[in-house]
C-alpha cells in the first residue's frame, strides 16, 4: 500500500472518528468470508459503519483525536471497528447478539462518549436501551397521562349524571 494511499485511509477514519457517538473494537479472527458478509448487513441495516483497517492506520487516526490512549493496547491481531452515528447502543446489541451466534467474534473495547469500557463489559452494554426504545418510553410516560384524562372526565360525568338523576327524582317525589 502507498503512502498517499494509507494518509488518505488515516483521513477518512479520522473523519469518521470525530463523528461517531460510540465506537467498537471487534476481534473477528476465526470468521468465515460468510459470517463477516452476515455481520456487515447487521450493521449496515442499523446504520452503523464497519470497517477493516489495519491497526496502525486506526491508531494513527486515533492519535490525531485526543482521549483515546487505552484503545492504543487493544489494537493487535485482526480489528474491526464499528462506529455508530446515531444511536451508540446498537452495535453493542448487533454484536452481542452475532457473538452469541458465532463464538469467533468478541469486542476488544468500545468507546462511548469519548468514555473507554473494556469489551468485557458487552453484555453490560448490550442490555441498554437503543435510542429507539428510549424514545418510546419516554412518549409513552407522556402520553399515559393523558389517555387517563378522558376516563376521569367519564367518571365525573357518570357521577354528575346519576347525581342530576337522585335530585330529579327527588323534586319529582
Amino acid at each position: 500500500m502507498k503512502r498517499s494511499e494509507k494518509e488518505q485511509i488515516v483521513a477518512e477514519v479520522t473523519e469518521v472518528v470525530g463523528r461517531a457517538q460510540g465506537m467498537f473494537f471487534t476481534d473477528f479472527g476465526g470468521l468465515t468470508v460468510e459470517q463477516a458478509t452476515e455481520l456487515r448487513r447487521e450493521f449496515r441495516k442499523s446504520g452503523v459503519d464497519y470497517r477493516v483497517v489495519k491497526n496502525t492506520l486506526i491508531r494513527k487516526a486515533l492519535e490525531s483525536v485526543t482521549g483515546y490512549d487505552k484503545v492504543y493496547d487493544k489494537l493487535v491481531g485482526p480489528t474491526g471497528v464499528a462506529f455508530a452515528f446515531n444511536d451508540p447502543v446498537v452495535p453493542a446489541k448487533i454484536i452481542q447478539k452475532f457473538s452469541e451466534k458465532h463464538s469467533k467474534l468478541s469486542l476488544k473495547v468500545c468507546v462511548l462518549d469519548k468514555e473507554v469500557y473494556d469489551g468485557a463489559r458487552l453484555a453490560e452494554l448490550a442490555k441498554l436501551p437503543s435510542r429507539k426504545e428510549m424514545m418510546a418510553s419516554i412518549l409513552g410516560s407522556i402520553q399515559s397521562p393523558l389517555t387517563g384524562v378522558p376516563t376521569v372526565i367519564n367518571a365525573v360525568l357518570r357521577d354528575l349524571v346519576s347525581v342530576i338523576g337522585e335530585i330529579e327524582k327527588k323534586k319529582a317525589a
